[in-house]
Order: C-alpha cells, then structure tokens, then sequence
C-alpha cells in the first residue's frame, strides 16, 4: 500500500505565497492542513480553494509551540507529516524524489531531511551558507519540535533519518524593508538564545547538530569581532561573493548587520540607558 503524507502549513497573512506553497506540494499531498493565526489578506480564502483544510488558532508566541499543537491536534491521518512554511515550496525533482522514495524507506527510517535553497531579490544564492538540510518530512508520531525561541528544529524522538538528494526552497516575496523588520524581532530571540546559553544538542543529528555546535562556539568569541568573521567567512571563505550583487547583500545583512545588531541587544543590556 502506498504512502500517505500529510502536510501542515503555518500561516499569517502569506497571500502572497500560499498558492505556490500549496499547488508545488498538492501532486503528493494525501491532505492539507493549514494552521492560520487570523490572516487578514485573505490566505484562509484561496487555501480553501485549493483544497485545504484551515483551522484558525492563535498565535502562542513561539512558532515551536505552533507547530508541536499542529502536530497533537490537527486530525492528521497521513503515514508521514511535511512541515512547510507559506514561502517555501517543494522543486519538481523532491516531488518525485519523495513520490519514488517514500514507499521504499524501512521502518526505523522515521525523518527524511531536505537541502534548503535560498532565493534572495530573485536569484539562488549557491555559495555562503548553501546547502543546508533540514529535518522536515517525518513518520507521524515520530517526532517534535524543540522549543526554543530561534533556530528550533524537529527532533526525531524514535528511529533515524535519511537525506534526499533534491532542494526544497526559501523564496520570500517581500521586500527589503519587510526582510529587515522581520530580522529585528528575529534579533530579540537570538539575543534571548545567547544571553541564556541555549546550544543544546539533545537528540539534533547531522547538519543541525553541528550548526547547534557552530553557535555554542560562536558564543564563546568576542562581540561585534565576530560578526565580521561570519561574513568574511561566508562571503570569502564560502564564496559568496561568486552570487554577484545579491550574494554581497545575502551575507551583509544576514551576517553581519543582523549579529552585529544581536550584539547590539546584548550590549545594551549590560548597559541600558535608563536609570
């Protein structure tokens, strides 16, 4: 008996996205879930013409603690749940990697792990940071999402996983100012996450293990100097610079402005202005 796969999509406001979500991944999808916090565009609307499921909830403050009710709650019935986020989509060749795959894998393979490619103002960044995987399509049942305020991960809680060869992608259609605003609140919780040492590996298993590691070390360096190593070290050592205009600004603003203003938070802090 074929596989059945269950997807769940956490939503707010994603008009922009959601039809490309929805209609890459719909070719194997059994079902649908889309988990909206009261969008006021529009989304619940055309993912309902798309044929999935909309429930509202509220937002919980953590997108871990989001997706782990998603997971207790939603009526899932697939044998494997994806997680996928409104601006990412599946490309052709994971749709039929998973489709060809999926039925072949044993039963102490519980996770599969994707590659994630990143488009930024419209092009594949290829050097930098590229490829990194991520544990996204898991056997319902199998696994949780660690809760954390950044960089939360799922975690398998039985079995091991495996890796496919093709990329899902990160694809967001806002603009700059969007991007940047979106980072800001990004730089409250990664300060939060370094302030209290938060570096655990627990049950992580390959790359986001050893990027877990990576930032326990990075910690460890002296503020605002290390913020200009991590870009020296993706746009030179990485060869970021090979992705031209779009390539510079990926790792600019990603690297260097958004730590350096992760440090900025934390020296603040330490030194507020306020009697």
């Amino acid at each position: 008996m074929k596989n059945t796969l269950s997807v769940v999509i956490l939503t707010y406001n994603e008009r922009l996205h959601i039809r490309r979500c929805i209609e890459r991944v719909r070719p194997i999808a059994t079902e649908i879930f889309v988990v909206d916090c009261h969008s006021t565009d529009g989304t619940q609307e055309i993912a309902r013409g798309l044929g999935a499921t909309v429930v509202e909830h509220d937002w919980p403050g953590l997108y871990a603690v989001q997706l782990n009710w998603a997971l207790d709650s939603l009526p899932l019935t697939g044998d494997w749940v994806l997680r996928l986020d409104a601006d990412e989509y599946l490309t052709p060749e994971l749709v039929a990697e998973i489709d060809s795959r999926l039925d072949g894998l044993p039963p102490e393979v519980t996770g599969v792990s994707f590659k994630r490619r990143h488009i930024f103002l419209g092009k594949w960044v290829r050097h930098g940071i590229y490829p990194v995987w991520l544990l996204r399509l898991v056997r319902r049942g199998k696994a949780r999402c660690e809760q954390r305020k950044m960089d939360e991960h799922l975690r398998l809680t039985e079995g091991r996983e495996v890796a496919f060869a093709h990329d899902f992608v990160d694809h967001n259609l806002n603009d700059l100012v969007w991007w940047s605003q979106k980072h800001l609140g990004y730089a409250k919780r990664e300060a939060d996450d370094l302030a209290e040492a938060a570096f655990a590996v627990g049950s992580l298993t390959g790359q986001a293990a050893a990027k877990r590691r990576m930032k326990a070390r990075y910690a460890r360096l002296p503020r605002f100097w290390r913020a200009a190593a991590y870009f020296c070290y993706r746009y030179f050592l990485r060869l970021g610079f090979l992705d031209g205009a779009p390539g510079f600004l990926w790792a600019f603003l990603q690297a260097f402005w958004y730590r350096t203003f992760v440090d900025a938070l934390l020296y603040e802090r330490e030194h507020p202005s306020r009697p």
